[in-house]
């Protein structure tokens, strides 16, 4: 079912004109997509869910700066929390926000030199990425469809 919805989502056919109160929620994910910091979370988030202090780390900003922009993300209902004990980890609210997110990275891919990275083969990423599996036995994430 889903993947029926899916495909029907891909196909652009709909021409109406969108309410203005759907417009609205469109600019506020969008608003939410232009901090370059909240973009590096979403995208860390695109492949596993992770506490603060993991995405702080990984995307290098202070634990603070990164929980203050997961409040955000979580109010325009980008990201969701599960609780483990003290641990508050975090994760993409829907699949829509990981396919919005990973074309947006693969448009900008496209204004750089060279052949983006999306469409390089499982050999030249295992180049750019030595001692990756994922890069080295060519599974989704090597090919730039997970972060």
């Amino acid at each position: 079912m889903a993947y029926y919805l899916r495909m029907n989502a891909d196909k652009g056919a709909c021409a109406r004109r969108l309410p203005d109160d759907q417009v609205d929620l469109v600019v506020e994910v969008f608003r939410m997509l232009a901090d370059a910091t909240r973009v590096q979370v979403l995208w860390a988030l695109g492949s596993r869910e992770m506490a603060v202090n993991d995405l702080a780390a990984h995307i290098g900003k202070p634990a603070p700066s990164v929980s203050q922009h997961l409040a955000k993300l979580r109010m325009a209902r980008l990201v969701r929390t599960r609780r483990e004990g003290t641990t508050i980890f975090y994760s993409l609210d829907n699949d829509h926000i990981r396919q919005l997110v990973t074309d947006a990275v693969f448009n900008a891919e496209h204004a750089g030199p060279g052949i983006p990275g999306h469409h390089r083969d499982a050999a030249e990423l295992a180049l750019l990425h030595p001692g990756d599996r994922d890069a080295e036995s060519g599974s989704d994430a090597a090919d730039g469809s997970r972060p």
